[in-house]
């Protein structure tokens, strides 16, 4: 399979900015790509592999938080680096809490930003991974029949197959015949192992 390297995207409405970093983040290893507006970014096609978006926060039309929250309407994940020629409190807080890696006030310092960049491809890696993880369980889901489903939400309950049973007015043994199944659907070698699986996939399991 083919690994897609890493891109760094810089948006800045600052022609002297853009070239800067782009010299700056080529010269330490990057693929890099720069915009000189919001609108601009949102017009390429998302990136199929990793990456970190370098964004002005004040820019012409739509602002750099303003883009954040359309790429996170849109569903494009996106890990952010702000820069900012303003030192604002408030708009900081408002980018970090929208998920921004970090916050920068320009003129920033050179290992400052690169560590921030590299901090960003990380989480922006690892965000990739456990959605590809989350998408390969629920293909598992969709293989189990409405029964089998039925017994996959009971059992990582830690209900019993007697319980089960009772809860869905069937014999024991045909429990025991769903719940086989589902294990071998699910590819869980253990109830605990199918526990984490219904975890990964955002549902609720009540510890014991």
């Amino acid at each position: 399979m083919t690994t897609v390297a890493p891109m760094i995207f810089v948006v800045d409405d600052d022609p002297s900015v853009r070239t800067g970093l782009g010299r700056l983040l080529e010269a330490a290893g990057y693929a890099v790509e720069t915009f000189a507006s919001a609108r601009e970014f949102l017009a390429r096609a998302p990136h199929a592999g990793p990456g970190c978006l370098v964004l002005d926060v004040r820019m012409p039309g739509l602002t750099g938080l303003e883009l954040q929250e359309a790429l996170a309407a849109t569903g494009r994940r996106m890990s952010i680096v702000f820069i900012s020629g303003h030192s604002d409190v408030p708009m900081s807080v408002r980018a970090m809490k929208a998920g921004a890696v970090d916050f920068l006030a320009k003129p920033f310092d050179v290992e400052e930003l690169l560590t921030a960049i590299q901090g960003c491809v990380a989480k922006n890696v690892q965000d990739l991974a456990d959605e590809t993880h989350v998408t390969e369980i629920r293909q598992r889901v969709r293989t189990l029949t409405p029964r089998e489903t039925e017994v996959f939400a009971l059992v990582v309950t830690g209900m019993l197959n007697k319980q089960i049973a009772a809860q869905l007015s069937v014999g024991e043994k045909m429990v025991k015949v769903h719940r086989a199944r589902v294990m071998a659907k699910m590819r869980a070698g253990s109830v605990a192992e199918l526990v984490r699986l219904a975890d990964g996939l955002g549902v609720i399991v009540p510890k014991s």
